[in-house]
């Protein structure tokens, strides 16, 4: 069974459309309908209901569908495997935004540096998604906040953060809470931390820029919490009251037990 057909198929039930399939894969409508078509030729079988609101599921193509996402994983896995038999053709990188705005384009400098041969893919998500990705064999390593906790995931390297709770020094505070994104692991330690120490109700504002989150801030808007590197990065280490809080928050290089890069050494002892 074709795996690039099955791969057509489960973006088809994920997107909930052709059209929708045919942008996540960068192919045409017609494309992904012959590929369809195709594969329920194969298996004789109608997988998709054609409704006003797009495509829903047969009963027949429920009952592939588990198999289907097994299958194109196995095959993604083992064709990565095959092209770094013998190096590190690739390596695929997650980060959450705060390591990316720390540490993402040094690392990938040295990475560059030390291994000219191999491409560096990366994207930037959320701790929890990550993890998933991980899981699931889409990427090979991931910077995330925090220790991770789940029997699968491996740590390669801590890289040490100083967090702290950021108010403005001189100016009455609003009772907002100024975040990156409000399912961040950063918003939801903040919103803990509120509640522990403040009887106040606060209102989260995600803004998904850190410059912007220390300006208002400085102008009393609200309160943040933040690695004292990216407050340090952007120059407002003068310009606010900082209060140093006890956290987990180190962040944590880790990739899948089953799944160990061929740099893992390199990445456990030479990376910075």
């Amino acid at each position: 069974m074709d795996s690039n057909l099955l791969k057509a198929f489960i973006t088809v039930k994920n997107e909930k459309s052709i059209s929708g399939a045919a942008k996540k894969l960068g192919y045409t409508q017609s494309n992904i309908t012959s590929r369809i078509k195709q594969l329920e030729k194969t298996l004789a079988y109608s997988l998709f209901h054609r409704t006003n609101r797009g495509v829903v599921l047969t009963n027949e193509g429920e009952k592939l569908y588990p198999f289907a996402v097994d299958i194109v994983k196995k095959v993604e896995e083992a064709t990565s495997q095959m092209r770094n038999i013998n190096h590190q053709e690739i390596l695929k990188m997650g980060t959450t935004q705060s390591n990316a705005t720390i540490r993402l384009i040094p690392i990938i400098e040295q990475l560059n540096k030390d291994f000219q041969d191999m491409k560096i893919e990366f994207n930037i998500d959320s701790s929890l998604n990550l993890i998933e990705q991980l899981l699931d064999y889409q990427i090979d390593i991931a910077f995330i906040n925090g220790k991770p906790n789940h029997k699968d995931l491996e740590i390669l390297n801590v890289f040490k953060d100083e967090i702290y709770y950021v108010e403005p020094k001189d100016k009455e505070v609003k009772n907002n809470l100024l975040v990156y994104r409000d399912t961040c692991a950063y918003c939801l330690h903040l919103q803990d931390y509120a509640k522990q120490n403040s009887d106040l109700e606060y209102k989260t504002i995600a803004l998904q820029n850190y410059e912007l989150m220390l300006g208002l801030t400085k102008a009393g808007y609200g309160v943040t919490l933040l690695s004292k590197s990216i407050i340090d990065k952007f120059g407002y280490t003068d310009k606010l009251k900082l209060t140093r809080i006890q956290s987990d928050f180190d962040a944590h290089l880790v990739c899948r037990k089953d799944y160990r890069p061929m740099i893992e050494d390199y990445l456990r002892t030479k990376l910075q």
